[in-house]
């Protein structure tokens, strides 16, 4: 009885989320926890909270963690392990990166966490650079390139294809470590980190952009260079995980912040002090690596170390699931909607308003989950939040064009067609009108009999020679009232062409 009351109290007070997991990662700058939650195929985050320790900043001068580094972290580290306790989190994995690994009293300090009831595992380069990329492969499931890693202590490297990595290694060239290659300035300090990234055999200079493919950023540094990207184009989106742009783009974005001031970039919003310290010193490294790695196109991913950890323990069918539509299920799910009902009405709609030339079905049906997840808002705040959550909510295996297709199907899915500027800059009209079909087709299918399973058993909704046909069993001809046919003339007219309603004697599929 008491466990079931303190697992109730845990589970309410993430609203309505189980906490499942949480990892501590201890990073030569940074000291975080993260509590995961839903389904470890696509984790919500439910408490993310850091310390910035930088236990790696003497490192390279002393060889070890500094004293006053140590202490902040194990403060911060107490309270972490006070958190999980009383929370009832028993799933706990905590993993030790570049500083403690190399520190001479990284061993001492690894006894401090066993004292405070941590189990900490202390991780190689190597080890470091392929929990990454398998961050990466989770997220993005074709990737194919390089995925860049970069640390406070250190820089990992490692290809990926075909959900497989090969040639993982470890630089150091993390971002406490950079100005230490900028003692000449800021054009010596791009040679020096040239010499160490060709030294490590990371040489692609003559291979064409297409075959080396993607270069993945990932960690804190990268994000906050996309951050500043998007602020600087513009870009309607908040959220930098998948932000992409091309090599010759990042190129440029790269040279003109290697010649930025942090104090200048202080002041941008969403860039903390911490990070635009380091923005230019990450700028110059992104130079050399966009010249020897010479990708074809540059994405940052805000998964890496931590979400592989969770990927590398889900079996294979979990690694398989589609990442956007296991975290639309669940998220779906907990606002009152079943996935089983949306995948039956994206089935009945497949024929009228299939997937065409931009979208894919697995993006139909997302926007089939989630507009009718938004059916259970309030109607006057129903639209703006149900788009905010197509365009803005961390979802994953999904690009900007994705996401304003979901926003247009879910807009006409209530019949409001006059769609945000910001849901218009990131796809062509073609592609909004694909996914308006698709919002409208699904309004016809969940207006014809209340959301009833019955209602798909008796009707079927079809395109034959040009016109758009319903047809229904004759024991639910009545279900085709006036709301029925405003719907089907909504959507034959978005189609360009003239509808009829069939009452037949059954239904045939």
């Amino acid at each position: 009885m008491i466990w079931r009351w303190r697992r109730e109290s845990r589970d309410s007070a993430f609203g309505g989320n189980s906490a499942e997991r949480a990892i501590i990662d201890i990073g030569s700058n940074t000291v975080r926890l993260v509590v995961y939650g839903g389904t470890m195929r696509a984790p919500t985050v439910l408490l993310n909270e850091k310390v910035t320790a930088k236990l790696g900043r003497e490192i390279a001068a002393t060889g070890r963690l500094a004293d006053e580094a140590m202490a902040l972290a194990l403060r911060g580290l107490k309270r972490f392990a006070l958190l999980l306790a009383d929370l009832g989190i028993k799933d706990i994995e905590t993993v030790a990166t570049a500083a403690v690994r190399e520190a001479a009293n990284g061993p001492e300090f690894v006894e401090s966490l066993r004292a405070i009831g941590l189990n900490p595992r202390v991780i190689s380069g190597e080890e470091e650079a392929l929990l990454s990329a398998h961050g990466v492969i989770g997220a993005f499931p074709d990737a194919r390139g390089i995925v860049a890693d970069l640390g406070g202590g250190s820089l990992e490297l490692v290809r990926v294809a075909g959900g497989q990595t090969d040639s993982a290694s470890t630089l150091p060239l993390g971002t406490l470590r950079l100005p230490e290659h900028r003692k000449g300035g800021r054009g010596e300090m791009r040679k020096s980190l040239d010499k160490v990234i060709r030294k490590a055999g990371w040489d692609l200079s003559a291979t064409p952009a297409a075959e080396n493919g993607t270069l993945y950023l990932v960690g804190g540094t990268w994000r906050a260079m996309a951050v500043y990207a998007m602020a600087a184009r513009g870009y309607p989106l908040s959220d930098p995980h998948g932000f992409a742009i091309e090599g010759a783009a990042a190129l440029e974005l790269a040279t003109g912040l290697a010649l930025s001031e942090a104090d200048v970039l202080k002041g941008r919003e969403r860039i903390s002090a911490m990070r635009a310290e380091k923005l230019p010193d990450a700028a110059v490294l992104l130079q050399a690596l966009l010249t020897r790695l010479a990708p074809e196109q540059v994405v940052f991913s805000s998964w890496g170390l931590r979400e592989g950890l969770l990927y590398d323990r889900l079996p294979a069918h979990t690694k398989a699931q589609d990442p956007l539509l296991a975290g639309v299920a669940v998220f779906a799910s907990q606002r009152g909607s079943a996935p089983t009902l949306a995948t039956r009405m994206a089935a009945w709609t497949l024929d009228a308003a299939p997937a065409r030339e931009h979208g894919s079905e697995r993006l139909r049906l997302a926007a089939t989950m989630l507009a009718l997840a938004a059916m259970q808002i309030e109607p006057n705040i129903r639209l703006p939040q149900a788009i905010n959550w197509a365009l803005h909510k961390r979802w994953v295996g999904i690009d900007g064009k994705g996401r304003a297709m979901l926003a247009a199907a879910i807009a006409a899915n209530g019949n409001q067609l006059n769609l945000p500027a910001e849901v218009r800059a990131l796809a062509c009209p073609e592609a909004i009108d694909e996914a308006v079909c698709w919002g409208l087709a699904l309004r016809l299918a969940r207006r014809l009999g209340g959301q009833s399973a019955r209602s798909l058993e008796v009707s079927r909704l079809r395109v034959e020679e040009g016109t758009l046909v319903l047809e229904l069993a004759a024991s639910h001809a009545a279900l085709f009232g006036s709301p029925t046919e405003k719907d089907m003339k909504l959507l034959a007219g978005r189609l360009g062409i003239g509808w009829r309603v069939d009452i037949v004697d059954e239904i045939v599929m």
